[in-house]
């Protein structure tokens, strides 16, 4: 478009100029004017192709969404359920919907540019995407699934049509490369790869996925992938700007490896890379292998002498009045530290009143930061919350009530009921619930103590992943919707039980609902006495 208003306006230009030349004088200046005229035309239609071909890729595009919107409208939660799907949703919201206005734009559209301004500021942004790019890489650690599982919809238990394209791949593995995590910018350049090399069609092109590449697999330290790889880039492009000198200094970084090391040459390896290929470098968790394996149902130490010890009972709260004509049913979870869990807590439909209250309400979920004690939000802790209280609504209180009646303590020093909503790979990495001491004084402002107990209710089933897990002595409770669990996190002495240290696991497939209540020391010294020794 640019193109045709310049040449037009030149052309104009050139006319006016020589009609001060009086052209019609000349019938040879006159015959460079039909030469120019039919130029001119030539450029009109060029910029009716171009019109028209705007036109066709907004019908396209339209055609395309109109399919997509009607399946996920048909049942958002259920659709956003998969991973894929929850960040492919990022991702055309934050960067294929704007390229699609920028095609507009190119002749301005009043309409829709209005309904894009109206609509814009609700749209996610970079951030959003990166960070369900990143989900996904997380879901891929702690399930280990390869690439090309996640790219062809092959989840646990489940097949899908909701595929990552080489473009899709191909910025999967851009946002790491930005972020430096050189491990997963190989596993997905490298599908990348794959799928194009399978006859895919894709906007970016062999010689970018092989750039980016085979740099990252020289920051995994595979300097003879590395070159092959660079080999490949310099014989599609001879004059890249990097790929000749890379080339020059792999090689050259190798030659003094193989001498340091007094070996010789030995060529990559023809095996494809995939997950395993690499090790996945170590970060700030020290209990992630333990914990990833939980998640995944691995390491369980529930043993047949420990299930020996665990029964189930009705349980009436010590003679709950409100308990006696229609106990409820309790199961052990886990021996020791006790676990508990209490089945037919809620129902559905109070469930759905409170995920009805707490949906305007939801806000990122945040932690304490343990050297300056004020809440924040952190990678480790991937959900949103919201927090409501007893006069919202007369099912909040119910709930609160029926709380007290089953654990015996008081809920009139605990924190208001929390709710909340774990996204795609929605989780919250090994933590404590109650205060440790080399905190500071994080419920100080309460004037309630530390936190006591945990009740947890589960208020959605989970298809896949989102498990309760405790490293410490390797248990992982799954989701069961309308149950809830129960443990102690201080000791009867008032002492931390360091063995509660408990994450919640990424969400595989699914959309993980909770809500619970965080039980204080104040008002619990005649319902739970001190202990005599300190682990009472």
């Amino acid at each position: 478009m640019k193109k045709f208003l310049f040449f037009t306006s030149w052309v104009l230009f050139s006319c006016c100029c020589t009609a001060k030349g009086e052209i019609f004088t000349s019938i040879s200046q006159m015959t460079d004017l039909i030469y120019t005229e039919k130029e001119l035309v030539q450029s009109l239609r060029e910029y009716i192709k171009a019109e028209e071909s705007k036109l066709a890729s907004v019908k396209s595009w339209a055609k395309k969404l109109d399919a997509l919107t009607r399946v996920s409208t048909s049942d958002p939660e259920g659709y956003l359920a998969h991973p894929v799907n929850a960040y492919k949703l990022m991702k055309r919201l934050n960067t294929e919907w704007s390229e699609l206005e920028s095609l507009v734009l190119q002749n301005p559209s009043d309409g829709f540019i209005s309904n894009m301004s109206v609509h814009r500021q609700y749209f996610p942004d970079e951030e959003d995407e990166t960070g369900a790019a990143k989900a996904l890489m997380r879901l891929q650690d702690t399930y280990q699934l390869d690439s090309e599982a996640f790219s062809r919809g092959k989840l646990p238990g489940m097949h899908s049509s909701a595929v990552l394209t080489v473009d899709d791949c191909f910025d999967m593995g851009k946002t790491a490369y930005n972020d430096a995590d050189y491990y997963h910018a190989v596993l997905w350049m490298q599908q990348s790869l794959r799928q194009l090399d399978d006859g895919e069609e894709a906007v970016v092109s062999k010689a970018d996925i092989l750039d980016y590449l085979s740099y990252s697999v020289y920051q995994m330290g595979d300097l003879p992938r590395a070159i092959e790889l660079t080999r490949r880039l310099v014989a599609i492009d001879s004059t890249h700007q990097r790929a000749g000198g890379n080339l020059r200094y792999f090689e050259k970084l190798l030659f003094k490896q193989l001498q340091e090391l007094n070996q010789s040459y030995q060529p990559a390896s023809e095996e494809p890379i995939q997950l395993g290929t690499y090790s996945r470098p170590k970060d700030h968790l020290p209990e992630r292998e333990a914990y990833e394996a939980l998640c995944r149902g691995e390491g369980l130490q529930m043993t047949e002498a420990r299930r020996s010890h665990l029964f189930c009972r009705y349980h009436d709260g010590r003679r709950n009045p409100r308990l006696l004509l229609k106990p409820l049913k309790e199961e052990d979870e886990w021996d020791s530290p006790h676990i508990v869990r209490y089945l037919d807590i809620l129902s559905d439909e109070e469930i759905e009143k409170i995920k009805e209250l707490a949906k305007p309400r939801l806000a990122r979920a945040t932690v304490r930061d343990p050297k300056t004690g004020v809440l924040t939000t952190a990678n480790y802790r991937v959900s949103k919350s919201a927090w409501l209280e007893a006069e919202d609504d007369p099912v909040i209180e119910r709930v609160n009530q029926r709380i007290e009646d089953i654990t015996g303590l008081t809920v009139d020093t605990a924190e208001l009921l929390q709710v909340a909503n774990y996204g795609v790979g929605g989780q919250y990495e090994p933590h404590y619930d109650f205060s440790r001491k080399d905190e500071p004084d994080a419920f100080k402002r309460l004037g309630t103590g530390n936190r006591v107990a945990t009740f947890l209710n589960y208020m959605s089933d989970v298809e896949a992943g989102g498990a309760t897990v405790f490293p410490d002595f390797g248990a992982a409770i799954w989701p069961r919707k309308g149950t809830a669990v129960f443990w102690y996190n201080l000791f009867r002495s008032g002492e931390g039980d360091y063995r509660t240290r408990h994450a919640a696991c990424p969400v595989l497939v699914g959309s993980k609902w909770v809500s619970n209540k965080w039980i204080h020391e104040r008002g619990q010294e005649f319902r739970r006495p001190c202990g005599l020794t300190e682990v009472d």
